[in-house]
């Protein structure tokens, strides 16, 4: 079932959600990536999680907050291979990175070759244009996505 989306402008499946023990939101059709509802500074809201995020992880089949300190993320070094990983352990084939609404976030070369070693298309943009682009990749693709909503 489609319906019209809100901010972002696309297409968007409301789909039953429930969630599990570890903090992961799980979209019950675990092909689709969860639509974004909403962004803005501080905020980032996604189809089937009640409470926004600030940073998030999006997958095929979920999401979930994204905590820096799990994998040495920074503005500077950037987005580890660590950070895209889990995405494409849970099916991502294209990935979007968000730089940051004032684009802050790094992102090391490192990560782009980790990617591009495993054929993964990446796309790299702040982070207003990343949720934009990856609500459009989700409606006929597996997409990853890490969400960064402050500088």
């Amino acid at each position: 079932m489609e319906r019209a989306a809100g901010v972002l402008g696309v297409a968007m499946r409301q789909t039953a959600v429930h969630l599990s023990g570890n903090d992961v939101s799980i979209v019950k059709d675990e092909k689709g990536s969860p639509p974004i509802k909403h962004v803005s500074w501080g905020r980032l809201e996604v189809e089937g999680k009640v409470e926004p995020y600030k940073d998030a992880k999006l997958f095929p089949g979920g999401s979930r907050d994204w905590n820096w300190r799990e994998t040495g993320t920074g503005h500077s070094p950037g987005i580890q291979p660590a950070d895209v990983q889990e995405l494409l352990e849970h099916g991502a084939t294209v990935v979007v990175l968000s730089r940051g609404m004032a684009e802050c976030l790094q992102v090391p070369r490192e990560t782009l070759d980790f990617l591009k070693e495993r054929q993964i298309a990446v796309h790299v943009l702040p982070t207003a244009e990343a949720a934009t682009l990856y609500n459009k990749l989700a409606e006929n693709e597996p997409v990853g996505g890490l969400f960064h909503t402050t500088c």
